[in-house]
């Protein structure tokens, strides 16, 4: 099911494979995706493709600079034939959100999706309410020297198990693109797997064998994140967990059921590199980078 999503995902997304696998990986995972580039790089498309091939539902929230916390989570409004307060749910109620450039919103509404990424739940003047599962966020944001952005905090960023950028396709995907410009205009899919499987797939991946040598290999990348003096702090065990949780699915990606090495090496710079801040700027190597460079690779 995984190689039949990734196929018909190409068909679409032209020439994106290795986004196409890390975005995966990150839905199998169970975390959620950043997707950072300019408009018109398909970001929206690939959130698109994705429901519709699972057959998840799909909401898309706009974030502008006035948009409030309670559009996202709901309202309670009163009733006069009840005489009661009536909770109506906002669109965050779904199983695939797309949180359009989100850095458009200030950070009190992007705060409200703090609760939700971490907890799958949603906090209301009615209580707690879980949220339906799979729970799925791919944000999308517009690069931060674009007017009308407001960088994301910290603690959102790390709510994030990987960013990606798509980027611009190679010259012969996007010949196919200028030929058939109505490509991805009213996309009508077919699923290739249901919900229900997908939750079975995160469970599967979850249970995929991480032996004491690549643990010692995670760790040693956290302690040089830690005391290198590279970075303005070094990586939260959040991180860490979420290095092995994208490892695991990656291997499952590739149909095996232990990880290796390699699969945190291919997971590592969408992992971390939205996580860390280099400090010297002179270096022309990004934050993954840097760590791989330094901590030897287990044979």
């Amino acid at each position: 099911m995984i190689k039949q999503l990734q196929e018909a995902m190409s068909q679409v997304l032209i020439g994106k494979d290795d986004t196409i696998r890390l975005g995966i990986t990150c839905l199998l995972a169970n975390g959620h995706l950043l997707l950072e580039d300019l408009p018109g790089m398909g970001k929206t498309t690939f959130s698109h493709v994705l429901a519709q091939l699972i057959g998840m539902q799909y909401r898309r929230i706009q974030f502008t600079s006035d948009l409030l916390p309670s559009d996202l989570l709901g309202v309670s409004i009163f009733d006069a034939e009840t005489k009661a307060f009536i909770f109506h749910r906002g669109p965050l109620f779904a199983q695939l959100i797309l949180a359009d450039e989100i850095n458009r919103a200030p950070p009190k509404t992007q705060s409200a999706l703090l609760e939700a990424m971490q907890e799958k739940q949603v906090t209301t003047d009615r209580g707690t309410e879980a949220l339906p599962e799979p729970f799925f966020v791919i944000a999308t944001q517009n690069p931060s020297y674009n007017i009308g952005t407001y960088p994301l905090p910290e603690s959102q960023l790390d709510r994030f198990l990987m960013r990606l950028d798509i980027g611009y396709p190679s010259p012969e995907a996007e010949r196919t693109l200028l030929k058939s410009p109505t490509l991805n205009s009213k996309l009508t899919l077919k699923p290739v797997m249901t919900p229900k499987q997908l939750l079975e797939l995160q469970i599967q991946s979850q249970n995929v064998v991480v032996s004491d040598v690549v643990l010692d290999y995670v760790q040693a990348l956290l302690a040089a994140s830690r005391h290198r003096g590279w970075f303005n702090h070094g990586l939260s065990p959040r991180a860490g967990m979420g290095l092995i949780r994208g490892a695991q699915a990656y291997a499952k990606t590739a149909d095996r059921d232990f990880v290796r090495p390699d699969d945190i090496q291919a997971v590592m710079p969408s992992v971390v590199n939205h996580r860390l801040i280099i400090k010297q700027s002179q270096t022309e190597l990004s934050a993954a980078e840097l760590l791989m460079n330094e901590v030897e690779v287990p044979v």
